[in-house]
């Protein structure tokens, strides 16, 4: 409501988010529902059971999603530093894993709101931290689309639609994350109120430092792949024979599903990375194998995510405890 009792009027930017959104999660069940239904068959024949699993493969593909996730914690801790911010590696690795449970909140802003208030203190400003998040999730992002990229176009070339797709969500990932192009994007947002020194932050951000994150968090995405390996070998030995040989396969899916379900803005990227996973799937592994790995992969991230965030709240200060222990005679 305004000041004189008139109801206040949406921007029209906000109906149009809001119609995007609505047409995306549209899209999304209805596909959903379509694969599913196509597999009501092969189903059947299959006869699955849930206690058929083998869920030590699932544990191993737990395993891989953490060690896949920290090349990224390392590159925002370099990013930070860079920046000029003095956050402690176990600080940094504290917002970062907890902070990935705010993507299953809508429009995925609580993963900044979580990772800036875990990570700002004294050594921390937090317009920095909130930039250097965005830096990170973006260059991540672009990374995965390069890299599912690379691979289809040069193994799997029958799927030029999903070729087209990495391709065109690189650009969208990556193009922000140059410095002009960033520093720029701040001042429309307007963020040298909050801190005029914000160029002179970004100024940090060098080729260097840029490059080398590029090439670890590739090594994190292959990691990805290793779970998604793992969760595939979690079926039983009859439904799907998932060799390393069909690593490149199941690493370019997970990176395009993963990349696809951010720009999605769905909480989780819900629906959107299955539905990129299991038609990349299905020709090698069958629908059946395609859409239990995508529903399992999906499951054991959750709970990997949840375990790893409880562990590092309860068991690593806060930097202002730290600051506070460090401050004691």
């Amino acid at each position: 409501m305004t000041s004189d009792g008139e109801p206040t009027k949406r921007p029209i930017v906000f109906w149009i988010k809001l119609a995007v959104r609505a047409i995306i999660i549209a899209l999304v069940v209805w596909g959903i529902w379509r694969t599913v239904a196509n597999a009501k068959g092969e189903f059947a024949d299959a006869g699955f059971q849930w206690t058929s699993l083998r869920f030590s493969w699932l544990f191993l593909a737990m395993v891989f999603y953490i060690v896949g996730m920290f090349p990224s914690c390392i590159f925002w801790w370099r990013v930070l530093q860079a920046m000029g911010q003095r956050p402690t590696l176990l600080e940094t690795l504290r917002a970062f894993y907890i902070g990935h449970l705010g993507k299953y909140a809508p429009g995925k802003a609580f993963v900044v709101v979580i990772r800036t208030a875990l990570i700002r203190s004294s050594r921390v400003n937090t317009t920095v931290a909130v930039a250097s998040v965005f830096v990170e999730t973006l260059t991540m992002m672009a990374v995965g689309a390069v890299v599912a990229a690379i691979i289809l176009g040069t193994l799997f070339r029958g799927q030029v639609w999903f070729l087209g797709m990495a391709v065109f969500l690189a650009i969208c990932a990556g193009v922000p994350t140059l410095p002009p192009l960033f520093r720029r994007a701040l001042r429309i947002l307007q963020v040298h109120r909050a801190n005029p020194d914000i160029d002179k932050a970004i100024d940090g951000l060098d080729a260097r430092v840029m490059g080398v994150g590029w090439i670890t968090i590739s090594i994190g995405w292959c990691f990805f792949g290793l779970s998604m390996w793992a969760t595939m070998k979690s079926l039983p030995p009859e439904m799907a024979q998932a060799g390393l040989e069909q690593f490149p396969l199941l690493t370019a899916s997970v990176a395009l599903a993963m990349v696809a379900g951010f720009l999605s803005l769905l909480p989780g990227g819900i629906g959107v990375r299955e539905l990129v996973v299991i038609p990349l799937l299905s020709p090698v592994f069958g629908q059946v194998a395609a859409i239990l790995s995508a529903v399992l992969l999906r499951i054991a991230w959750m709970a990997a995510e949840v375990v790893v965030s409880i562990v590092l709240y309860l068991a690593s200060p806060s930097p202002e405890q730290s600051e506070s222990h460090i401050g004691r005679p």
